[in-house]
């Protein structure tokens, strides 16, 4: 995808990766809109980027996701690009995390990344690219993470069946698999105490293999025992 003039939808753009992700798209001359639930933290990121078009939705409504892509579809006469930047985390071992925190991040983490992006395979055309950051946790599941690793998981198994779904018809679909990033995400969990972490990755370094990975069509972006990102033009 070519991102200098791409229109791209940013949902989740008010977190710290969301709104990096946002920032480095628009310095490669990408048109945003942003999406998030935060009226007031949306418009001051929109602010930030130039005066973006903005959106809400609510994670617990899967409507609200679809009318989020409809809407910015026609802030820009259409869309290039779909990238979800949202999500929730919980700690704790499985027989201890209730069966509302499981069905929290189940819907968070899957189930509205996923409304949004079957709203965007009915606005993009060829060479059009729904991305997801769904985490290194998707891949390699962790102990007093087991509902968190399994809705990422989730959401990297549904990418893997669409990609192979929508290849034909000329669309790109981006796994954004990241490692442990110091972005305070951790300390926002909806339940628990965080273990202890890996060594933070470089949020700049990050968002930069996010960029590249678009601009190359990569099908993912991984994180090597070192930390590093790296991009794969074909995903495993």
């Amino acid at each position: 995808m070519e991102i200098d003039g791409a229109r791209v939808l940013v949902a989740g753009a008010t977190g710290v990766i969301g709104a990096a992700v946002a920032a480095e798209l628009r310095s490669r001359g990408a048109r945003l809109v942003l999406a998030g639930r935060d009226g007031t933290r949306l418009a001051r990121t929109a602010e930030e980027l130039g005066g973006a078009p903005t959106v809400l939705f609510n994670a617990y409504a899967p409507d609200s996701c679809a009318r989020a892509v409809d809407t910015a579809a026609g802030a820009h006469g259409g869309l290039d690009a779909v990238l979800t930047a949202f999500g929730s985390v919980a700690f704790g071992k499985a027989d201890a995390v209730g069966d509302d925190i499981a069905e929290h991040l189940m819907t968070v983490n899957a189930l509205a990344p996923a409304a949004f992006f079957r709203a965007a395979l009915g606005v993009l055309g060829a060479g059009g690219t729904i991305a997801a950051i769904t985490g290194v946790v998707a891949e390699r599941p962790q102990p007093g993470m087991a509902d968190y690793s399994a809705s990422k998981s989730a959401l990297g198994a549904w990418l893997s069946a669409v990609r192979r779904e929508v290849r034909p018809a000329g669309i790109h679909v981006l796994d954004i698999r990241l490692g442990h990033l110091d972005t305070g995400f951790a300390d926002r969990a909806v339940v628990g105490i965080p273990p202890s972490l890996p060594h933070a990755g470089d949020l700049t370094v990050a968002v930069h293999a996010v960029a590249d990975a678009l601009a190359t069509d990569a099908e993912s972006v991984r994180t090597g025992p070192d930390g590093m990102p790296f991009l794969e033009q074909r995903a495993r």
